[in-house]
């Protein structure tokens, strides 16, 4: 019998689309980063509080929960190209949203645009995290999908570049000592001069997208369908519920995604406690991202040698450890310390979900996968009870002291309670113990 590291990660007759099916990642990295910054942006230009603002990315991840079920249903019938295609339209329609939301200036209907660009999402998501498992050996399935997911990075970097470089850094209201004290006139002056810069990069996000979508249109593509009868939708519900690995592999996936969304979003209110402006916070939050993609180069390799079990079992331990720091630690040490946690938490998404995945069928896939794509609600609902702890004392991001420190680096302990969850997770499976 071949071991893992004998065995082609991706064989030859699939590489093409393999390649294409992995660009996928890297766009909607894109997406994930251009929108963290988007909360802080949000909440100088329209002076909103911490919570208001939190629900950007209550928006966001609200829409990969409410269209993943849909999705995989859709993709029982249908091919993963299919439904591939159906994600790039509804990505690219909900980013082009955002021209009418500038128009209007409602901040509801930019956080409608966001909704709908993350139901193409969760059909991409959907679609392609069990296309690429398909794609080889099973035993080689967890390792070929920290590969694919190893370019969702290189998404999130040019995403923050793009957010740094063209919105952070030309928003009026960020360079203006006392935004809140202007006169109404220059008030709605430099709120209309800033949404339309927001605007900006989604909107050429959004025709980026269409020409995607005609590639895929115009490329072959191994389908995927299934033949003959597929078995009742109730029968796959019921093998799922019963298979323990699976269950709490969907809780570790909302602890693991509320955690990443918390630990990258609020970097900008962690820097803000200790004098840092947004630009220069962003420069951090490039830091975690560089770090995120040498931990998933680092733990895609240890894969080869190291259980998916307990490889996850260390870096939630690592996390655990950054996470107390970024804690007790107020200045810059803190903030190295948040940076840190991105290396832990690079492994977890591909890792939890071949392993939550590893014993189902292709139909019970197609469905499961569903599952682990709702658990990024996580980054709906975590972020938002975060900033809720963060406004404990005002608006601001200091202005309350709990043990020595602000209340900022304690809301920090929701993402050391979901390293926890994670770390016993991938112990159990490492013994077998939950099925």
């Amino acid at each position: 019998m071949k071991k893992n590291k004998d065995l082609q990660v991706v064989p030859k007759s699939f590489v093409l689309p393999f390649i294409l099916v992995t660009s996928l990642f890297a766009l909607w990295g894109f997406a994930n980063a251009v929108t963290d910054p988007m909360v802080q942006a949000f909440k100088k230009v329209l002076e909103l509080s911490n919570s208001q603002a939190a629900w950007v990315q209550t928006a966001f991840y609200g829409g990969y929960f409410c269209m993943a079920l849909p999705a995989a249903m859709f993709m029982r019938k249908y091919s993963y190209k299919t439904g591939i295609l159906i994600g790039l339209a509804l990505y690219g329609i909900g980013a082009l949203l955002f021209y009418p939301a500038a128009t209007t200036e409602l901040f509801w209907f930019f956080c409608l645009g966001l909704y709908i660009l993350t139901f193409g999402l969760a059909f991409l998501e959907t679609a392609a995290n069990p296309y690429i498992l398909a794609m080889g050996a099973k035993k080689t399935a967890t390792q070929r999908l920290n590969l694919a997911q190893a370019f969702n990075p290189v998404g999130l970097i040019v995403g923050l570049l793009v957010a740094q470089q063209f919105v952070l850094k030309n928003l009026q209201s960020d360079d203006i000592e006392n935004f809140s004290a202007l006169d109404e006139t220059s008030k709605l002056l430099v709120k209309t001069s800033d949404l339309m810069i927001i605007r900006n990069p989604y909107v050429i996000l959004g025709i980026v997208i269409l020409a995607v979508f005609v590639l895929f249109i115009v490329s072959k593509m191994p389908q995927s369908k299934d033949e003959g009868t597929m078995p009742k939708i109730g029968a796959t519900f019921a093998a799922l519920g019963k298979n323990k690995t699976y269950v709490f592999g969907v809780l570790a996936q909302i602890c693991h995604t509320g955690c990443l969304i918390m630990c990258w979003t609020y970097i900008y209110q962690y820097a803000e406690a200790i004098g840092m402006d947004s630009v220069s916070a962003g420069y951090y939050q490039m830091a975690a991202f560089v770090i995120f993609t040498l931990g998933r180069a680092v733990g895609t390799y240890m894969l080869r040698f190291i259980s998916s079990g307990r490889l996850l079992l260390y870096f939630a331990l690592l996390g655990i450890g950054f996470t107390t720091g970024a804690i007790l630690i107020h200045g810059m040490l803190g903030l190295y310390s948040l940076v840190g946690i991105s290396f832990c938490m690079s492994l977890m998404f591909p890792t939890i979900y071949g392993m939550a995945l590893g014993d189902l069928t292709e139909e019970q896939s197609k469905v499961g996968s569903a599952g682990l794509i709702m658990a990024i609600v996580g980054g709906a609902l975590m972020p938002k009870l975060q900033a809720m702890m963060i406004d404990i004392g005002g608006k601001g991001v200091a202005d309350t002291s709990i043990i020595g420190v602000p209340e900022v680096n304690i809301s920090y302990v929701l993402p050391l309670l979901c390293f926890v969850y994670i770390g016993w997770y991938g112990n159990k499976a490492r013994k077998r113990l939950l099925n």
